[in-house]
């Protein structure tokens, strides 16, 4: 029965999220919103969505390896797990230009994830500072965008164009983003009750089961958008998916977390799990800077660090 929990949240969370984008994109198309804008705010909020809710209800349910685990798995699986199929499915060439400054976004989001998880504490105060971040960020990004547009406005405009429905009224959009929110309400809910339930059975660590079948859940939106954006030969959406979604979990979800109820973080993903996503954030730049394409063995490559990854933490 708690595997059945696991596996229906786990749909929903991933159709929720989906769909939550795709309503919240349509409302703002209609209400007039700039694809720039949509690009860096809705589509980045939304397709978190996921992980705000699951590691919410793991915080207030006491559960702080499966809240702050939920955060940093899911970049780490982004990167390895996700970045690694679609690369697969299509060489990821891309324009350096539009990645300049979401790429140095990315890094200083990482080192703020790093000093945030070796304080130890998810304070109020932390919380509040890596929201800031984010609001510096997204002023930073639209006002340079607006003055100079430029291949990075691009590519933020390409990725509200592949989840926009052509055509779509105000009214079906509203619909489709409650159904949204609801199905990922009741995705994660279901989720995290069947994680917490797993760790208990099995004596497994709430942070394992956070890192990998959480933290894979909650990215499951960004893994369709993904694949999808790959099929259609779409390299830049795919990337800037994978950058803006970690730059949000990090900046966003995990400073509202704290702001909403600050936890204390799981030592072990201070001694082993942060350092490992600073790794695979410096790995992806690596694989990127030579010939600024992420080839189909480096894809391989990534795919097979997750397994071994996942690996280590159950065995």
């Amino acid at each position: 029965m708690t595997i059945l929990l696991i596996i229906v949240g786990l749909v929903l969370l991933a159709v929720g999220g989906d769909v939550l984008v795709r309503g919240a994109v349509g409302i703002s198309t209609r209400l007039g919103v700039s694809p720039l804008l949509a690009g860096l705010t809705i589509v980045g909020f939304g397709t978190s969505t996921p992980e705000l809710v699951t590691s919410l209800f793991a915080a207030f349910d006491g559960a702080p390896g499966i809240a702050v685990g939920n955060i940093v798995g899911s970049n780490i699986a982004n990167i390895l797990l996700i970045l690694g199929v679609s690369a697969l499915i299509l060489p990821l060439a891309i324009d350096p230009a539009a990645f300049r400054r979401d790429g140095l976004a990315l890094v200083a989001a990482t080192f703020a994830c790093l000093a945030a998880v070796l304080l130890g504490v998810l304070s109020r105060p932390v919380g509040f500072a890596l929201l800031a971040l984010l609001i510096g960020y997204i002023v930073w990004a639209y006002l340079s965008e607006r003055r100079r547009p430029d291949a990075e406005a691009a590519m933020h405009e390409h990725v509200t164009a592949d989840v926009t429905s052509p055509g779509m009224s105000l009214i079906a959009a509203l619909g489709l983003a409650v159904a949204g929110i609801i199905g990922t309400i009741i995705g994660a809910r279901l989720l995290v009750d069947g994680a917490i339930e797993i760790a208990r059975d099995f004596g497994v660590a709430e942070t394992v089961i956070g890192l990998t079948v959480v933290a894979v859940g909650t990215s499951l939106p960004e893994l369709v958008a993904c694949v999808i954006a790959a099929l259609r030969r779409h390299p830049d959406v795919v990337l800037g998916n994978i950058i803006g979604s970690n730059i949000y979990n990090v900046l966003g979800i995990l400073g509202v977390t704290a702001i909403v109820h600050p936890i204390a973080i799981p030592p072990e993903i201070a001694a082993f799990d942060i350092w490992v996503l600073l790794g695979t954030t410096a790995l992806l730049g690596l694989f990127l800077r030579t010939g600024w394409t992420l080839k189909r063995w480096e894809g391989g490559v990534f795919l097979m660090l997750y397994t071994g990854y996942v690996g280590y933490l159950t065995v």
